[in-house]
């Protein structure tokens, strides 16, 4: 908030940069001239004032009134405090008497994502370990979550939070590999790696953003730049989620549940010889 200094800073500026009033060159703190720029100043800053408080109320009167978008859940699912309650009200915590580490140790949702379906938002969900991997929510996590965004929704929007198991996952390659740096098994000669393949397949999806595309082709390019690896041929990737049964990847998939996981993979490994 600008106060009455700032504005009649600004009106003795205005002054000096106007020649016309060069003739009010007293230097008196009670001059007249100064004593009418200082009810001018005051004028000023009320009016600021006023338009400061008409705007805060205007946005309080936007929040209240304005249905939340698909963003807005996203965030508070991210904001969601495991074993705290919001304030009365509010869709806010009070966070006064804990430190930041303390705070952090309650945001257990580390992904979300929300998408519209049938005329309600499905919201999805999970945590992670210490390794970073994602981890569904437990029985009693997701329940308190769901408590909490009951509380802090609009009202008659209808909502559901899930936290699944991730996406079954199978893979089919081959691979050419050179035989100056992998042998017969994948493992490089070197001894720095026994799974350089694997470990590729691994870190592509961990690597997917959470509820985003898996695509072929991509995989396809991770698994030519691994070193050693000649030539890669994905000869099928296969998923699955829930009871359905698994289907064959034309190219992309979302994973229903954000996430994958890496089921069963088999590696044809031969050598590339020119």
């Amino acid at each position: 908030m600008r106060n009455i200094d700032y504005w009649f800073a600004q009106i003795l500026q205005q002054k000096e940069n106007t020649a016309e009033l060069d003739v009010l060159n007293s230097t008196s703190k009670v001059a007249v001239w100064r004593l009418f720029a200082y009810v001018v100043a005051v004028v000023c800053w009320s009016l600021d004032t006023l338009f400061s408080i008409h705007k805060t109320e205007i946005d309080t009167l936007i929040a209240k009134e304005k249905a939340h978008g698909k963003q807005w859940y996203r965030s508070k699912a991210l904001a969601f405090q495991y074993g705290q309650d919001v304030m009365p009200e509010t869709d806010k915590y009070d966070n006064t008497n804990l430190t930041p580490a303390q705070v952090a140790l309650k945001k257990i949702i580390k992904q979300a994502a929300v998408t519209a379906v049938d005329g309600r938002l499905r919201i999805k969900t999970v945590t992670e370990n210490a390794s970073g991997d994602f981890l569904q929510l437990t029985t009693q996590q997701l329940d308190a979550f769901e408590e909490y965004i009951n509380k802090i929704k609009d009202a008659g929007e209808r909502v559901k939070c899930e936290s699944l198991p991730p996406d079954d996952m199978r893979l089919s390659i081959d691979i050419f590999y050179n035989p100056l740096i992998l042998n017969a098994d994948g493992g490089r000669i070197d001894g720095n790696s026994a799974t350089p393949v694997p470990d590729t397949i691994k870190d592509f999806l961990k690597k997917l953003p959470f509820n985003g595309e898996y695509a072929n082709s991509r995989l396809h390019t991770a698994l030519n730049n691994t070193p050693g690896v000649a030539l890669a041929v994905i000869n099928y990737a296969q998923v699955k989620y829930g009871l359905f049964p698994y289907i064959t990847v034309d190219e992309r998939y979302i994973p229903d549940a954000g996430y994958l996981a890496l089921n069963q993979l088999n590696i044809n490994y031969r050598e590339y010889a020119v």
